[in-house]
């Protein structure tokens, strides 16, 4: 007859290194190493001031370009507009109104408290092996097409309009003339990115400008690869499956976790609503396929950095 301590320490050394929990505290409150960097990059993010109609560039942004041309007409240089832009509270859907201008200040506090959050958990990062394959740079690569490319044909409008007016026609007491709506075409606009061109606002502080610029590729490229997969497939996509999801090998899937890892990113995106659905069922591949968090890291962050590039580069802020 065996040694059944020798059975329970075989049981857990054929589980995948993904699912052992760190040493420490960490060990008794496993969630806290996939929510926490989250929460604090959400929570901050809630003050970040909106960009004001016409503050962009591109589609997203030309919400109001009537009213800056009037603004022109009635006598304000370029200069002054941009000014009044800067000076205006938020747009809606940030936790303070605070003026434009504070944007990087917000931005800037939102990655150190990330930074210092992701530095706390890091023992719980190290308990996934370290592992790269080359497919995760491929669809990296394919990935930022794909978004760059659904961005700028703007489908949401013509996909989300007729379900909006479909469902809208259900509701009891329309009057001849009305619009049926449930309000799900208001949903695309509040997934409006910050459009904050440093090189344009900080125009006057050079080496303000470039220094935040730093920090937007720093969070864009490194952290929100790290923290989101962490939270939506490390956490999320688990927890669906199983109440013990720690134990959850990482890449396992069923229905509901397939479903979660595409609808939550698309509520987190709403602007971009078919980009993230590909997008994100394509790392949901990924992930399936190599069973390896770190590719899906390294794909979304391969993404991100090509998609910060193609935005300096072609001067397209509304995408960051």
């Amino acid at each position: 007859m065996g040694n059944p301590n020798e059975a329970t320490a075989t049981a857990e050394n054929s589980l995948d290194a993904a699912t052992r929990l760190p040493n420490g505290w960490l060990s008794r409150w496993p969630w806290v190493t996939f929510i926490l960097p989250m929460a604090v990059y959400m929570l901050v993010g809630s003050c970040e001031p909106k960009p004001p109609p016409g503050a962009g560039n591109g589609p997203a942004s030309q919400v109001d370009v009537g009213a800056a041309e009037s603004g022109v007409q009635n006598g304000l240089a370029d200069s002054e507009m941009a000014d009044e832009w800067e000076e205006m509270p938020a747009a809606g859907g940030s936790l303070f109104s605070l003026p434009y201008r504070y944007y990087p200040y917000v931005y800037t506090a939102k990655i150190v408290l990330t930074l210092l959050a992701m530095v706390l958990v890091w023992p719980g990062y190290q308990t996934f092996p370290w592992r790269v394959s080359w497919l995760s740079f491929a669809v990296g690569g394919v990935g930022v097409v794909l978004w760059i490319g659904l961005c700028h044909l703007r489908l949401e409008p013509m996909v989300v309009g007729p379900v909006d007016r479909f469902l809208g026609s259900f509701i009891p007491g329309l009057e001849e003339g009305d619009t049926p709506s449930v309000g799900l075409m208001s949903l695309l606009g509040t997934g409006e990115r910050s459009a904050f061109n440093p090189l344009e606002h900080l125009a006057d502080n050079p080496s303000w400008a470039y220094s935040f610029l730093a920090i937007r590729f720093l969070g864009l490229a490194l952290l929100v690869p790290i923290f989101e997969e962490f939270f939506l497939r490390g956490f999320l996509m688990r927890f669906v499956i199983h109440e013990k999801w720690w134990q959850v090998p990482f890449g396992s899937v069923n229905r509901m976790a397939i479903l979660v890892g595409t609808a939550v990113p698309m509520l987190m995106h709403p602007g971009e609503l078919l980009a993230s659905l590909v997008w994100f069922s394509m790392i949901t591949w990924l992930m399936i396929r190599t069973r390896n968090i770190w590719d899906c890291v390294i794909a979304h962050a391969v993404t991100n950095l090509l998609l910060g590039i193609y935005v300096v580069t072609w001067d397209q802020w509304q995408l960051m």
